[in-house]
Parts: structure tokens; sequence; C-alpha cells
């Protein structure tokens, strides 16, 4: 083991000075160049983060327009085919009644219910 130690030249002017200027040139300036994209850049890490949250909040909108979409869509086609579904509708939704046919609404008074618990 003293036979290592004692073989080991010590280092070479040109060596320390790759050490003590050239490798810390590099390192400094890939240091600050990754600072510089981070966080400063138009284009960092950061603000590409942040879009990306965009787009996949937008993304999620759109899943659930289409399936929105879908929905009435398939909604209009049944009511417009099945004329019994149109009567349905109205009479539900618009209170549309046949003649000598009185129609009752029942409304459920809101500060009177009680909760159940």
């Amino acid at each position: 083991m003293e036979d290592l130690i004692k073989e080991i030249k010590p280092k070479s002017p040109a060596v320390k000075f790759l050490q003590k200027y050239v490798i810390t040139k590099y390192f400094v300036t890939i240091f600050l160049f990754l600072v510089w994209m981070i966080f400063f850049d138009s284009t960092s890490f950061l603000v590409v983060n942040e879009l990306n949250g965009e787009i996949n909040k937008y993304e999620d909108q759109l899943a659930y327009y289409q399936s929105e979409y879908q929905k009435n869509d398939d909604f209009y086609k049944k009511l417009m085919n099945n004329k019994e579904e149109k009567e349905k509708y109205a009479r539900e939704n618009y209170f549309m009644k046949k003649p000598n046919e009185e129609i009752f609404i029942l409304v459920v008074d809101s500060t009177k219910a009680v909760k159940k618990e």
C-alpha cells in the first residue's frame, strides 16, 4: 500500500490549471445556463409546465363538452323519432296539456323541509 502512495506523482501545473480554471468555468457556465433555462427564458421550464397545465384543463373541458353533446344528440334523436317522447317532454317541461285536462303543480316549501340527520 505504501508503494502505491509513493508512486503517485504530484499534479503537474497543467492539471492544476485545468482543475482550477477550466473545469470550474465549464461548471459555472453550465450552471448559469440551466438557471437561465429553468427560470428566465421565454420557454423556461416553469412557463412550459404552466402551459401544459392549461392544455390539460382544456382537454378535460373538451372531453366533457363532447360527452354532453353526445348525450344531447342522442336525446334529440330519440325525441324527434318518437311521438310519445315528444308529448312526455312537453308535458313535463312546458306544462302543456290536452283539452279538458287540468294540471296541478306541487311546490315544496324549502323553509319547512325537515333535514334528516
